[in-house]
């Protein structure tokens, strides 16, 4: 008798995260114990193949040893109708010799069909719990996927907000602080400039009109 899934039933009987804390990707060991299950049944069924086939071969014996005690039989007959009992006498030895041999042939038979029935039980065992496994294996993986998915994204929202994190956007902010301090006072230096230069030329426009407003005056005979 073989062993139901013996290289990987313990191991697929454990959890998602023994597989993590033995630093093993689940995704990777669950496919692997698949294709161990899948190899087993496949063994598996060619022992059940054998042991049908060996069932086979002992049922076609005793059915052939059967039939040839009923020969055996008919020929006794046959020879005493036509008053040869010797001939009669040695079908008759033969056909308890055949008869012995077609009781251990059925004994070999049953043996083997009852070891083909279990076998076959067995499999279908097999199959059942693979198919649940492989349920359980998608599962699974679909659970280690999003723990991965987990990993990584806690992995990208723990670097926000840390103290590298701060002094980086405390230097930036002192930047742009200087940067617009900078920019204000080259602003000032400007206006200082445009100021000065303004007062002159608003002197010379100053000029202007007073002499314009005196030769009003003197139009006026007001001078």
């Amino acid at each position: 008798m073989f062993k139901l899934f013996k290289r990987v039933s313990t191991v697929m009987s454990s959890e998602l995260n023994a597989l993590i804390d033995k630093a093993e990707d689940p995704v990777k060991m669950l496919e692997q114990f698949m294709r161990d299950m899948e190899a087993d049944i496949r063994e598996a069924e060619t022992a059940v193949a054998k042991q049908i086939a060996n069932e086979k071969m002992l049922k076609k014996k005793y059915d052939d040893s059967q039939g040839l005690v009923q020969k055996r039989e008919a020929q006794a007959i046959k020879a005493l109708e036509a008053g040869d009992e010797s001939l009669a006498r040695r079908a008759l030895e033969d056909k308890k010799e055949q008869q012995r041999q077609a009781e251990t042939l059925k004994e070999a038979y049953e043996r083997a069909k009852a070891d083909a029935d279990s076998l076959r039980n067995k499999l279908n065992e097999m199959k059942d719990e693979y198919h649940q496994m492989k349920l359980k294996k998608d599962s699974l993986k679909a659970r280690a996927e999003s723990a991965k998915t987990k990993t990584k994204i806690n992995r990208a929202m723990s670097g926000i907000g840390s103290d590298e994190s701060k002094k980086g956007f405390e230097r930036m902010e002192e930047k742009v602080l200087r940067y617009e301090a900078e920019a204000e006072t080259s602003e000032d230096l400007r206006s200082s400039n445009r100021s000065l230069d303004d007062e002159f030329e608003a002197l010379g426009k100053n000029d202007e009109i007073d002499d314009e407003l005196a030769e009003l005056k003197k139009k006026m005979g007001k001078e």
